[in-house]
Order: structure tokens, then sequence, then C-alpha cells
């Protein structure tokens, strides 16, 4: 069988003037992931739209088309499935957009798949070569249990800053309201993970030295992040993560993580306003001191990707520059800033279109960078202006410089500007080196800042 994988591009990555790197970050898992389970002799290809352009003209029609949409590519992967269905592919889609409005995929596909793919992929893929594939499969069970490896084989690693990327759990066991992937996790388990042996052995196929965790809560589960970073120790990697506020306070387990490798850690603080936190149903946050989260993160040699939303119903105009300030004040060296986007199927989609606040469904406008609906206590106009002024406030080199600062040592202060500087100052000469196909080129200098400025970690390095 012949079957090939697209992961169409988001809207903005398909523009033909600028190509952010966070587009170039990470290779396409959960279709490699999907892929372990074909048939020794199906003939597979891989094909990510972020990092190579196709003309769906010169590919081959497959006997299987599987994609893979985001809200902002949903309507790129309708349009791609409309073509292979004309020329006689089965088209099947699954994801996070799909399980939001299986309906609207199901209008361009064969078959859709709704919640986490690794129990019902198999069963349609027998389903498939009896001939009798049906239209909707819906997950029942949640296990990673035999899990076969991912096909690596099929990612072209050099187009990829973070070719090393890898998820050893599915979900996460809070439930914001405004979460994409709580709404996929509906109806069984919020939050499992692999086998601590097979998240090891996973680790240890990966060549060179960095990883990057794309868990949404590396520390979701206690017992389980224990054993892996005990498994990890020594092993000589460099690697970045997402948690919790309060996992981050929790005692012992961040030291672990350190020890193990964590270099950088993504915290969701979302909102410096604890009235905003609670209508979200961001209880992890509330009450916790933030200040000391990321005081216990340099403490251990581990830098912060802080993230916040903007938009919430407590916020006002004034949200953004408090927010910018205490994260310059708190010499956190990165920040990534969203506004409160109502994506299908979450609680905060259905309150804000049972109260009538929505603006449009233009799919591709649902990106965190554009206001879709009707904000309480400034217009549409204001928040996304605050939200633009906060990336320009918060990544100017004088704020650089002042957030460094907060940094007792030297070597923290050379970081902070390191990492700060390289990743948003420098978006023009990323444009340049993902045009020319350069990106796994940088991976070297990401591996030097974070093991030069970073935390002690052994020095062994896993073999190439």
């Amino acid at each position: 069988m012949r079957v090939t994988m697209i992961l169409p591009a988001l809207t903005e990555a398909t523009s033909p003037l600028f190509r952010p790197v966070k587009y170039s970050l990470f290779p396409p898992l959960g279709l490699a992931t999907l892929a372990g389970y074909l048939a020794p002799d199906d003939e597979v290809t891989l094909i990510d739209e972020h990092v190579e352009r196709i003309d769906l003209s010169t590919i081959e029609t497959p006997d299987l088309l599987v994609l893979q949409p985001y809200i902002t590519s949903a309507r790129r992967s309708y349009e791609i499935a409309d073509a292979f269905r004309a020329r006689g592919a089965h088209v099947a889609m699954g994801g996070l957009h799909v399980t939001s409005l299986p309906e609207e995929a199901a209008a361009h596909a064969d078959t859709v798949f709704t919640g986490p793919g690794e129990h019902a992929w198999p069963t349609f893929l027998e389903d498939l070569r009896e001939k009798h594939p049906k239209a909707r499969y819906d997950a029942k069970t949640r296990t990673l249990a035999g899990l076969p490896p991912v096909r690596r084989d099929l990612i072209k690693r050099h187009l990829y800053l973070v070719p090393n990327s890898i998820v050893v759990s599915r979900g996460c066991p809070h439930h914001c309201d405004f979460c994409y992937k709580d709404a996929f996790f509906a109806g069984g388990k919020s939050f499992y993970t692999q086998a601590v042996d097979d998240a090891l052995a996973e680790i240890e196929r990966l060549p060179g030295r960095h990883l990057y965790f794309l868990d949404d809560h590396i520390f979701g589960n206690r017992r389980f992040a224990e054993a892996l970073f005990d498994g990890m120790k020594g092993m000589g990697r460099l690697w970045q993560a997402a948690a919790t506020v309060d996992s981050v306070l929790s005692p012992g387990l961040l030291e672990k993580a350190a020890e193990s490798g964590l270099r950088s850690l993504f915290v969701g603080f979302e909102s410096v306003n604890g009235r905003s936190l609670a209508e979200r149903r961001k209880t992890q946050n509330l009450g916790r001191d933030y200040g000391a989260a990321v005081r216990r993160l340099h403490a251990n040699g581990v830098m912060v990707n802080a993230s916040f939303v903007f938009g919430m119903d407590g916020d006002d105009e004034t949200v953004f520059d408090r927010t910018v300030q205490w994260a310059i004040e708190q010499g956190i060296e990165t920040a990534t800033f969203h506004i409160m986007t109502p994506y299908p199927g979450t609680g905060l989609f259905r309150q804000i279109e049972s109260e009538n606040r929505l603006l449009h469904r233009d799919w591709d406008l649902y990106d965190t960078r554009h206001v879709v609906y009707k904000p309480w206590h400034m217009s549409p106009t204001q928040l996304e202006d605050g939200y633009w002024r906060a990336y320009r406030e918060f990544y100017r080199w004088n704020s650089i410089r002042r957030g460094a600062m907060v940094h007792e040592r030297g070597r923290d202060r050379l970081r902070h500007i390191a990492y700060a500087g390289g990743w948003k100052k420098l978006e023009p000469a990323w444009d340049v080196i993902i045009r020319g196909r350069q990106i796994a080129h940088a991976l070297p200098v990401l591996e030097h800042v974070l093991a030069a400025f970073g935390g002690r970690v052994n020095t062994a390095r896993p073999a190439s």
C-alpha cells in the first residue's frame, strides 16, 4: 500500500516573505508515530509543509493520504484533501481540529478520527486492507503500552533546529477551559504516560546531545517523572520541556530534572491577574508564588520561557505593561505572549458563543495573534495593539539588558542575553538560515548556550 502523510502548513508559515523559526523547530512526531503501525512492505512518504514546499500536482496519488490539521491549517488541509479525493485516494484526517469539528472535517475526508489515534489507527488499517473502512473512528482506549518505535527514518532531520523532539506522555492532568487539548482528550483519561523503560529506550535511540520534550506537562505524574529523570541522569543530555508553576514549586522534583540535564522550561503563568486565572479554571496557578517559581528555576540553572495570555475577561488595558514589567523584573529569559482564543470544543468557546461575542469563524485567524471575539474591558483593536506592544517592549535590547542584570552571576547574564537576543532580535537571520535549508547547523549553537551557561551537566556524550 502506498501511503502519503502530510502535515499541512499553518497559515503564517505559508508566507513567501518570512519564515519564523518556530515553524522549523520540530518534526511531525504524530504522523511519524502512526507510520510505525504500517506494514514493512507499505511505501510511506512523510511531508511537512512547514519545511518543504510541495506542488500537489507532482505528488503521485497514494492509496491512503493522511492529514493532521490544526485550526489555522484547516483551510489548507481541506484543499489538499479535496485534491487527492478527486484523484481516487482514500483520505484520512485526525488531530485537534478534527476532534473539535468532526462534521466539518468529514466533508473533506473519507475517514475522520477523534481523540488520540494510537488505539483506533491499527483498527482502521485492518479495516482498510479488508476494504471496509469506517467513516469515523473515536478513541476509546487511552494507553501507550506497546507503542511501536517512532518512524524517525521518515523525518528529514537536517530541516529542523530540534530534530530530537520526543513525547513520552499524552495530555495534561489539569483542565483549563481555554485549552484545545483538554477537549481532545475528553471522554477518557486526560493524562497518561509511557512505561519509563520504553521512554528511556526512545531517548537512547536519539543521536547527539539535545532533547526537547513536547509533552504538555513533563512533571504531570511525579512518580513517572522522577523515574524518568533518574534514568536519564548520567546520559549527558541537555533538554527542554514544559511544566506548571505548582510542579516547579514541588520540593525535590525540579532538582532531579536539573541533575538529568534540564536547561530550559516552558511555564504557563498565563496571567498576573488572579481573577483571570480563576475564571479560566487555571486552578493550579491560584495562590502560587510566581516569583518563587522563577527563583527556583534560576537557582537550578534552568532558563524560563514564560507563557502569558492577554484578553481574559478580567483584563483591561493595564495588563500588557504590568505583565511585561513583572517578567523583566524576574529576569525571565524568554516570554511567549498570546491573545486569548476560543478554540472550538473548549469551554471558553461555548461561553463566548453563548454570549454572542464571537466576531467570526475564520479559522485562519484563530492563531492567538488576532482577536476573534469581543473582549469585555477593551476593544479588539486595543487588545491586538497591546499584544504586539508587549512583544516589542519585552524584547527591546534595553529590556533584555535589564532582565539580564537581575541575575547575580556573570555567566547567567550572558546566557540571558544570548538566549533572549538570539530568539527574537535575530529573526531576520533565522529567515535566511531557514530559506537556505541550513537550520540544522544552528543546533550546535543552541547546545553551547544550554551547556556553557546552564547548571552542571555530566560531560559524557551519547553516540552520534
